[in-house]
């Protein structure tokens, strides 16, 4: 029976990737496309058919409309009565990335005085407390929400906040490492368990590149280093700890023999070239992707499926928001093919 489940979602979870926006659909768009053109491009894909019944005016709404799309997937993988409860327990603990990146929106929003965007997903959106999380005036606010959410982790990570870049820096950094080391602990209790193990360790060197690439154009350096994930894959805790202590442009030659120096090599020329630190995620997330894609991609009939599912959604997601944020700010579609990623 459970081989059953497993090869009725792989079915489902391989033809819903067939169903995505690709290259050729971005390469079918004129230089200077209008809405309606970027939305006729994609009607043949899933989430083009879902759009084609949005009522789109502005970015912020089609913003709304994807993220909505996007939960609406991951409540129909949940609905299915055959699914195997090792894909349940790994869409849970996957998802709770949404309730990081929006509790960091809310620190933000407190920093600035102003009411924190927040994405329509994960444990806290389920419990009904995004708006709350969202209107949060202090720190204190943020962890009786997460308190309230059974995501005490989160609000420890919390702890000993104060105003001001580094404080922030160091409590994002401290929320990276209580997800991961979830996902860490999640892995262990279910079926290849120790591939998907090893997907979450490659996971953990890009987030310790990212944190070693901003710990260093920040200025903190080495003061970030209980901060670094432990369970990487092929850098270890010491050396990602090592790296803290370099300059950006070194971090690189100490990756030598890694397939990791050239990411290093992209974040300094990026990054360079822009001076900012968004460039540094964007580089980083991009080879990830590449990286997860060798790994997960030709995995079937275990719960590795549905890791691969989530990244591709995403993927997909993160390609239209940057292909209509350019729409409506007039930019042609081949000034930022660069920063798009494809499944294949």
């Amino acid at each position: 029976m459970t081989s059953g489940k497993y090869a009725f979602m792989s079915a489902y979870l391989k033809g819903a990737e067939a169903k995505i926006v690709t290259s050729e659909h971005i390469d079918r768009m004129s230089k200077t496309p209008s809405l309606q053109d970027v939305l006729e491009t994609v009607k043949d894909t899933d989430i083009g058919g879902y759009l084609e019944k949005a009522v789109i005016k502005t970015f912020d709404d089609a913003d709304k409309y994807l993220w909505k799309y996007f939960a609406g997937c991951l409540e129909r993988v949940k609905w299915f009565k055959r699914v195997p409860a090792d894909i349940l327990k790994m869409l849970e603990a996957y998802i709770v990335k949404y309730d990081v990146l929006n509790i960091k929106a809310a620190l933000q929003g407190i920093s600035t005085g102003k009411r924190a965007s927040l994405i329509p997903l994960g444990i806290i959106h389920g419990h009904g407390l995004l708006d709350e999380l969202s209107q949060a005036e202090d720190v204190e606010a943020i962890k009786k929400v997460l308190v309230e959410c059974k995501l005490g982790a989160y609000a420890s990570a919390l702890d000993g906040y104060a105003e001001g870049a580094k404080s922030k820096f160091l409590s994002e950094a401290r929320l990276d490492l209580a997800y991961y080391a979830n996902l860490l602990n999640i892995a262990k209790s279910i079926q290849d368990g120790f591939l998907l193990a090893r997907a979450f360790s490659i996971m953990i060197d890009m987030a310790n590149l990212q944190l070693i690439s901003r710990a260093i154009i920040e200025g903190i350096g080495s003061e970030a280093d209980e901060l670094v994930i432990g369970g990487g894959y092929l850098v270890s805790d010491k050396v990602a700890k090592d790296l803290l202590s370099h300059k950006l442009a070194d971090v690189s030659g100490a990756l030598a023999g890694t397939q990791y120096r050239n990411i290093a090599e992209e974040v300094v020329a990026s990054y360079n070239r822009t001076k900012s630190i968004t460039a540094v995620e964007e580089v980083i997330d991009k080879h990830k992707f590449w990286l997860l894609r060798e790994m997960l991609s030709p995995r079937v009939l275990t719960p590795l499926v549905i890791a691969w599912y989530l990244i591709v959604k995403e993927i997909e997601i993160r390609n239209l928001r940057l292909v209509l944020k350019a729409t409506f700010d007039n930019i042609p579609v081949e000034e930022i093919k660069d920063y798009l990623v494809f499944a294949s």
